[in-house]
């Protein structure tokens, strides 16, 4: 997008060739990555990411398809602290429920690996590739594998000394995938929807500042509900806006030394994460509210828009799901709504005029 000699209009760039195909193939793998977030959110809400006890990532493709195979994988979950505690008498049919989530779960993310994989190599053996975008894509190759490799580190911590997995690694888990998703997406709209040139208005910078803080502030807020997802904390205290009848539980600080509870202690982290989802909330609007006085573009305007309606979605979906003591699909949706308000935040980012220095 470029502003015209007056200084008062904007219109769309040309996309160079063939940065079209590109930008949506790599779209179409973060829409897959966000797919995988929701199966990933279903998969600890139905308690089946322990299922699948072997790391075969070739032969794992495909799931048993035999009685004996069936009763062999079982068995083998039969071993877990998970099982012997939590599930004992657990049936093959009842077994057979959550692992077919996991294997999904797995299974998305070797069809994500394929897709990109497929595409980079399409791609570079056509000669449409940048030498400005090569380094980008052997970067999200490189990070896919190693969040693979952490989904199963993941896993393993759930095997032995516990009945779930270590909420530590499901947090470090869900922000590698943040990570990767927001990085192709930023690259991609990058691609496919060139930034204006610098608005009239002198204070677009301090904007972009704003949205950029904002982002760390939402994967905070998005940190702080991946330790209630493994701690279980939206179980307990399902009142709002107060905690059984006080602003702040009575057990926050309970675990010594104090900083354990932030990650540890299930009332200190529900109370943080709310905490922290009312801030993201409020932040949202002052950045839009602030924003909307700017001589920004229609499309920086739209934008800020989506910002502060997702925020708003978002947190009454936060609160429901709170009040119905965390039903699937409203949590499955709240995870979506985290997602999309990210999204949101690095599309506005888009919109805003580009600096010299950012060749993509």
């Amino acid at each position: 997008m470029s502003m015209g000699a007056d200084g008062g209009s904007f219109r769309l760039s040309k996309p160079e060739p063939y940065d079209g195909p590109i930008a949506i193939w790599l779209l179409t793998t973060a829409a897959m990555i966000f797919i995988m977030a929701l199966i990933g959110a279903i998969t600890r809400l139905t308690e089946s990411g322990l299922s699948i006890m072997e790391w075969a990532p070739i032969s794992g493709a495909l799931p048993p398809f035999s009685t004996a195979e069936w009763e062999r994988v079982f068995a083998i979950y039969k071993t877990t602290p998970e099982y012997l505690e939590v599930n004992r008498g657990m049936t093959l049919e009842e077994f057979k429920s959550i692992y077919w989530w996991e294997y999904i779960h797995r299974l998305w993310g070797r069809l994500i690996g394929l897709v990109f994989l497929a595409g980079f190599l399409w791609f570079m053996i056509k000669g449409q590739v940048k030498p400005v975008l090569r380094p980008h894509l052997v970067a999200m190759f490189v990070l896919g594998a190693l969040q693979g490799l952490l989904g199963w580190i993941m896993v393993e911590s759930g095997f032995a000394g516990r009945t779930d997995v270590s909420q530590y690694r499901l947090t470090a888990h869900l922000l590698a995938a943040l990570v990767i998703y927001g990085y192709i997406f930023w690259i991609a709209v990058g691609l496919l929807r060139p930034r204006p040139r610098p608005s009239p208005d002198p204070r677009w910078p301090a904007l972009k500042g704003q949205l950029t803080v904002f982002i760390a502030l939402i994967v905070l807020t998005i940190a702080s509900g991946g330790f209630v997802a493994g701690l279980d904390a939206g179980f307990i205290y399902n009142t709002f806006p107060k905690m059984e009848g006080a602003w702040v539980p009575a057990d926050y600080g309970e675990i010594s030394p104090f900083y354990v509870n932030f990650f540890e202690n299930i009332a200190a982290v529900q109370f943080n994460h709310r905490l922290l989802a009312l801030v993201t909330l409020l932040v949202a609007l002052v950045i839009w509210a602030w924003g909307r006085r700017l001589s920004l573009s229609p499309e920086a305007h739209r934008g800020l828009d989506l910002v502060a309606l997702i925020a708003l979605v978002q947190a009454g979906l936060g609160v429901a799901t709170l009040l119905y003591v965390v039903p699937i699909p409203l949590a499955v949706l709240h995870q979506a709504g985290a997602i999309a308000l990210l999204t949101a935040v690095l599309w506005a980012i888009r919109q805003l005029p580009n600096a010299e220095s950012e060749p993509i």
